[in-house]
């Protein structure tokens, strides 16, 4: 039988940075940090109930697991001050992170009305969307004020254009200039990144100067709206994996877990991307 073996990353370890968009590769399984060098996407919450770390071999950030949160209580479990020791021992042994999310409060339909979607139930916040905005904003201000240090990114939330610029105008209202923000989160995107009203929303954040990371992204939206970005995370791969057979000599019933299938899904995405934008999914190796 044919062992799994772990793929390499895109670009050679040292190649040049590049003014393009870094891609990282979502996934659950903590221990991939050990495996691959790819820049990786991982809860905040699969570190904090691990017995072991392992240290990263190569870039990754760390997701706060908002969606999850609200999807099934319809508010925050963690205190600020828990996320904020949960995010120090990751780093502490793991690694540095490039960043972590804020504990952000998502705008979907479904996360503030509730409602199922497939097999998820959603609780719902019953809250509107300028409640879901400033406690956004005012999370991120705790976070950064515990921490300073810790790379805590800010998050852009709402459901049109004028929301979102409206969420911009409350960070800066506060005193936080987010054009010096390194990066920048667009939050409640992933339903609308194909769209026209996704891909507007995406070229008015960018147009205010901000250095952007969207959240779930697929390869419509990066086709699209990729050049936009400075940096974006997609999960795709593993429901791609759970519709369709194993790799060949693979045991497992799907690869919906399985990062040879995702390392391979991840260079396929690169590929299909139309040449003239290649360029701008490249992985940057510079800090």
């Amino acid at each position: 039988m044919t062992q799994p073996t772990t793929l390499p990353r895109a670009l050679p370890a040292g190649a040049p940075a590049a003014d393009g968009m870094r891609f990282y590769l979502t996934t659950h399984k903590r221990h991939w940090v050990k495996l691959t060098d790819v820049p990786l996407f991982l809860k905040s919450e699969h570190f904090a109930a691990a017995a072991q770390l392992y240290p990263a071999r190569g870039r990754y950030a760390v997701d706060s697991g908002g969606f999850s949160e609200l999807q099934r209580h319809g508010r925050w479990t963690r205190s600020p001050r828990q996320y904020v020791d949960d995010l120090r021992r990751i780093w502490e042994h793991v690694g540095p992170y490039d960043w972590a999310a804020g504990q952000d409060w998502m705008c979907e339909d479904l996360i503030i009305n509730g409602g199922t979607a497939g097999p998820l139930t959603f609780v719902g916040t019953k809250l509107s969307v300028p409640e879901h905005q400033r406690r956004t904003v005012h999370n991120f201000l705790d976070l950064r004020s515990l921490a300073p240090n810790l790379r805590i990114i800010p998050t852009l939330q709402g459901r049109t254009v004028a929301e979102y610029h409206a969420c911009a105008d409350l960070y800066e209202s506060h005193g936080v200039d987010l054009r010096q923000e390194p990066t920048v989160g667009l939050g409640s995107v992933c339903r609308l990144q194909s769209t026209k009203q996704g891909a507007a929303i995406v070229t008015a954040m960018a147009a205010r100067g901000y250095r952007l990371h969207g959240f779930g992204f697929k390869i419509l939206g990066l086709e699209r709206v990729g050049h936009l970005l400075a940096s974006a995370d997609s999960a795709a791969w593993s429901y791609h994996a759970r519709k369709r057979p194993p790799l060949p000599g693979h045991p497992h019933k799907n690869c919906a877990n399985c990062i040879d299938y995702a390392l391979t899904w991840r260079r396929r995405v690169l590929a299909a991307i139309p040449t003239h934008r290649q360029a701008l999914l490249t992985d940057r190796s510079a800090a």
